[in-house]
């Protein structure tokens, strides 16, 4: 439930939203334009549009406003593109609709608009359907249908969340220019360093209501309730590893070392090429070699389209390489069939990075978790149903959430949920592919301490896929730098921070949003 929440937008500004996962943010958002979902009810003393009183408007004066005058940049990219058309044709359908005439005209433009939000290849990107492009492509193409008609007012629900750093840059350099045509900008997202970039105000809501509201410097610079300082402290970056986020846990157990021989898992040469129009191939993943120390985190970072969720799809054994292999344990895996790898498949989970598609969409919460835990583990209904309450527990749920369906929940609890069935097995390897991006910064805090915990405990070793550069320096022991398929530069955090050699490692950090903290916050490089 929202309540009493007052604003206003004026043309030229941003006013960003934050608060926690559950807190109305995206709520908020879809009731001011008539979206707030069937069988709500939503009430207000005043919701006007350029002048026009909108409280009571039908769906169908709506649809004029949505597009033309409202731009709306939905969260979930993979759920709210049309699965069985070519992005382009989408992006042309909202100019078909507003009375752009000529097709050749519209798929122009839609073109156009996909090259400007930072698109490789528009061309071909443009007749490609969403399953077929990455999650940063889906989340760009989403945007540039938004952006279609130029409307004056854009709500943006996390518009960067699946972006890497470099298409970030250029995602908030084109919101930066659409702010400076006059546009006005709402701006929902858990990424305080984008909050502080963009922004002109921030209102910060918890359970439903506005706590603390006023210009960005002084939010962030000298936050006045409790709760925006813990949304501040829990940001990661350089100045946090080794340290708990969420302010007042006990600290984290002291790092095991990792030693070299304890390789639990071993890439040799991957190589993966793929079949693109016109019969030519494209090579996604390029000779690529690592190991996986017991106990380690190993970032992987690079632009979306880069190769880096191919690549944990081959250590998963989920794609077969064209060369090359992958050993676990320092026995081979990627190599046998899969009646035999079958048995060993616990060894590794996997988080991905559209939780949503990965949930059968029929199953609650505690449906989806009770098939996750091992039956030889937890012999008995009742040991299931104690670790599937355990496992909501660990990623900061309450059991209020089991007899939920995943469409119901937010994309942060979605997530939380993801992270739960990977851990359900105890495995030696989680693959980490966008694990935290969906979350808001006090619940990636927890998660984080959780998997760092976990690792401290376990000695469970992560391969973490991750664009934001915070995250990684934060968690991260080393860290690999893909380009177009290849491993470019690897070393840790540090190296990589003070000393990159390679030109696209320093665009990558030169493209990092930096937040800023007054003398009153704990000093650290967030970046």
């Amino acid at each position: 439930m929202v309540r009493d929440i007052a604003f206003e937008l004026a043309a030229g500004e941003c006013v960003a939203i934050v608060g926690e996962s559950g807190s109305g943010k995206s709520v908020t958002a879809r009731a001011l334009v008539g979206l707030a979902g069937r069988g709500s009810v939503v009430r207000a003393d005043r919701l006007e549009v350029h002048g026009q009183d909108l409280r009571d408007a039908t769906e169908r004066r709506w649809r004029p406003v949505r597009g033309a005058e409202v731009g709306f940049v939905l969260q979930d990219a993979l759920v709210s593109l049309d699965p069985l058309r070519p992005v382009g044709r989408e992006i042309a359908e909202a100019l078909a609709l507003h009375g752009v005439r000529g097709r050749a005209e519209r798929h122009r433009r839609a073109v156009e608009l996909l090259g400007r939000v930072g698109v490789p290849l528009p061309r071909q990107r443009a007749r490609q359907r969403p399953h077929e492009l990455s999650g940063g492509l889906r989340q760009r193409a989403l945007i540039a249908s938004a952006l279609a008609l130029e409307p004056d007012i854009i709500v943006a629900d996390e518009p960067t969340t699946a972006l890497d750093v470099t298409v970030q840059a250029q995602v908030l350099d084109l919101l930066h220019r659409t702010k400076e045509r006059g546009a006005s900008l709402l701006l929902i997202s858990h990424d305080l360093s984008v909050v502080a970039e963009l922004a002109d105000r921030i209102l910060v809501m918890k359970d439903g209501r506005i706590v603390e509201e006023g210009t960005t410097d002084a939010v962030l610079g000298a936050p006045q309730e409790a709760y925006t300082r813990a949304l501040v402290a829990a940001v990661p970056g350089r100045g946090t590893r080794g340290r708990a986020l969420v302010p007042g846990s006990p600290p984290l157990p002291a790092r095991r070392a990792v030693a070299p021989d304890a390789a639990v898992i071993e890439a040799v040469g991957l190589t993966r090429r793929f079949s693109a129009p016109a019969g030519r191939t494209t090579l996604a993943v390029d000779n690529v070699s690592f190991t996986l120390g017991r106990g380690e985190t190993l970032g992987l970072v690079g632009e979306s389209g880069s190769g880096k969720s191919t690549t944990a799809r081959l250590v998963l054994a989920l794609e077969q390489a064209d060369a090359g292999e992958v050993r676990l344990g320092g026995e081979p895996w990627s190599t046998l069939s899969e009646r035999r790898r079958r048995p060993l498949r616990r060894r590794l989970a996997v988080v991905s990075q559209d939780p949503l598609s990965s949930f059968d969409p029929r199953w609650t919460t505690e449906r989806i978790l009770l098939d996750a835990v091992p039956s030889q583990d937890y012999p008995t209904r009742a040991a299931h149903r104690a670790r599937v309450a355990e496992l909501v527990s660990l990623v900061g749920l309450d059991e209020a959430v089991l007899p939920q369906f995943p469409l119901r929940m937010s994309g942060g609890q979605r997530q939380r949920v993801a992270i739960a069935r990977a851990l359900a097995g105890a495995p030696d390897v989680v693959v980490l592919d966008e694990a935290v991006s969906a979350l808001d910064v006090t619940i990636q805090a927890q998660v984080l301490d959780l998997l760092a915990r976990l690792q401290l405990e376990t000695g469970v070793s992560y391969l973490f896929i991750s664009h934001d550069l915070g995250v990684v320096t934060h968690v991260a022991d080393r860290v690999l730098v893909m380009k177009d398929g290849r491993v470019v530069e690897s070393g840790t955090p540090d190296t990589l921070l003070d000393n990159a050699e390679h030109p696209y490692t320093r665009e990558l950090l030169a493209s990092v949003p930096a937040l800023e903290l007054s003398p009153n916050q704990p000093g650290r490089d967030h970046r």
